[in-house]
């Protein structure tokens, strides 16, 4: 389906489920109530006065209520067309030259954070069949066929976020708020699991064919799921390259890998007087350059380099056997540190992301020219992609500096017992407490003597880490740019803008115990290939 065409159609359904959202409002506010209405009995007098107050303003406020609650979904759902639709192309810019967006992030948001986060889980959760079916007709309807992206433009972020917009409407504290959208996340979870079914019928019913997910044929054993933590067994590859003998067909089991990864690579003739040791070595770099290159959590762009480096990866491993210490030699500790770099800057079309491929591909360029293969050559390679990578975070802080001397002098202030009260409208302030009971809010603050899992992951955090986040009601991926001199103020850069955020520490070890900030690790692309031929190698023994 023609890019015109498809979001033409996309269009059409947007428009026809927008119709639907005034009643699924509706709905929500009567399933919201009767969800009150049942915690009543449960509630002590001062606690069911405040309720009251919150479901008379619900029946008051109704339609000023479904005024912001579909604006911002009428908003939220255009951009998610608009990005859909032909993107500009990027003009890459010094970092310096960029204008810094600065976000202060409090325990009050940090608050609010976790109610979204709650409500999109609970969304998640309730729907999880429905939406995945949901999935696959978008997808269908603008003719990806293997579902390679979510096309579905009510995700149940975007719902939060629109019952967030609702619960500003009212005209009381921000306890009340926060205490509505907690009321509301239930109702409007199973309300969304018909609505997304209703969807996929209609689509269906058009003579719409759903799309399929990509399948992958993976060794005995494996299988696809929601993604855990990564094993951190890494397997030897001296021990597998004992175990193997003859070569093995790994077509069926990697599937064919493209030929414009290929380019650049020929096979090394075999010697006259080459020994099997020398022929094993060189079967196990060539399955680990398969099983890298099928990898789909690798880009193309990434994968397209990562190919250039197995001609080189040939001719290296006849010279020098260190190549099979894959956690040291520098040939793979490049792959891997560029790998991950990537992954914190997505968009392809990011200058920042442009201008860490082009060094990248100065250098594998260059190492790929050598006649004469040795550890050196990727030893260098590896020192000039760091000394790149250091330059940029050294950029982006200095860009920041203006807003750290401001943070500096914050943290002093906060830490002097000279701050503002809150100014969450009543969530957090004293005398908003006779009126907002505890039990409408959750604690937004995590004491000073935190939980010790959380602050020794705080205090293991050190500038240049990646941190993954959920800000602002969306998950990102942000770097730690300064820690402040006192560690009570911490400023991050989004990897996929030029926003950044000043984070409070109670905020951050809320949102560590909440599971909504953690460390991103760096993975071993090499050590998941490795993984993948061992198993291979382990099966094809057995049989």
């Amino acid at each position: 389906m023609e890019a015109p065409q498809a979001l033409r159609a996309l269009q059409q359904f947007v428009d026809d489920e927008m119709l639907r959202a005034p009643l699924l409002f509706d709905q929500l506010v009567e399933g919201t109530l009767e969800h009150a209405r049942q915690s009543l009995p449960a509630l002590a007098p001062l606690q069911r006065s405040a309720m009251g107050d919150l479901m008379q303003a619900l029946l008051a406020h109704r339609e000023r209520l479904a005024e912001y609650f579909l604006h911002s979904l009428r908003e939220q759902v255009g951009k998610a067309i608009a990005r859909g639709g032909p993107r500009p192309a990027a003009k890459a810019a010094p970092a310096s030259d960029k204008p810094v967006v600065l976000s202060l992030v409090d325990d009050d948001v940090v608050a609010l954070d976790v109610e979204l986060s709650h409500t999109i889980e609970a969304i998640k959760s309730v729907a999880e069949y429905e939406l995945r079916e949901l999935q696959t007709f978008a997808a269908a309807l603008v003719g990806d066929m293997d579902v390679s992206t979510d096309h579905n433009p009510f995700r149940p972020e975007v719902y939060a976020q629109a019952l967030w917009a609702a619960a500003q409407a009212l005209p009381l504290s921000r306890g009340h708020q926060v205490a509505f959208m907690r009321h509301a996340g239930a109702p409007l979870a199973q309300l969304l699991r018909k609505s997304y079914a209703a969807a996929s019928s209609r689509l269906e019913a058009m003579g719409l064919e759903p799309a399929s997910y990509r399948t992958m044929i993976l060794p005995s054993g494996s299988r696809r799921g929601a993604r855990g933590p990564e094993s951190s067994f890494v397997p030897d590859l001296y021990r597998i390259v004992e175990t193997m003998s003859a070569p093995l067909d790994t077509s069926s089991r990697f599937g064919r890998v493209p030929s414009r990864y290929q380019r650049g690579y020929r096979a090394e003739p075999e010697r006259p007087g080459e020994q099997r040791a020398d022929r094993q070595v060189i079967e196990l770099v060539t399955r680990l350059f398969e099983a890298m290159l099928t990898d789909e959590r690798l880009p193309a762009d990434v994968n397209l380099l990562i190919s250039r480096l197995q001609g080189p990866a040939m001719r290296l491993t006849l010279r020098d056997d260190s190549l099979l210490d894959h956690e040291k030699h520098p040939m793979w500790r490049f792959i891997n540190r560029l790998a991950f770099e990537a992954e914190m800057t997505p968009d392809p079309l990011d200058p920042e992301r442009v201008q860490l491929l082009k060094v990248a591909q100065a250098a594998v360029d260059q190492v790929a020219s050598e006649p004469e293969q040795n550890t050196g050559l990727y030893r260098w390679a590896l020192d000039r992609l760091e000394s790149f990578l250091h330059k940029r975070l050294t950029r982006r802080v200095a860009a920041a500096a203006s807003h750290i001397g401001a943070l500096q002098k914050l943290e002093d202030t906060l830490l002097a017992g000279r701050a503002q009260p809150s100014t969450f409208h009543g969530m957090l302030d004293v005398p908003a407490l006779d009126t907002v009971p505890a039990s409408l809010m959750e604690e937004p603050a995590a004491p000073r003597d935190a939980p010790s899992a959380a602050q020794a992951w705080l205090d293991s955090l050190r500038p240049g880490e990646w941190v993954r986040m959920f800000l602002q009601g969306r998950w990102v991926q942000a770097r730690l740019l300064w820690p402040g001199e006192r560690r009570e103020v911490w400023l991050f850069g989004d990897g996929a803008s030029d926003a950044t955020w000043a984070v409070r520490r109670t905020a951050l070890l809320v949102m560590h115990a909440e599971r909504l900030a953690k460390t991103l690790v760096q993975r071993s692309v090499v050590g998941a290939a490795a993984a993948r031929v061992q198993e291979l190698v382990g099966s094809s023994a057995s049989g």
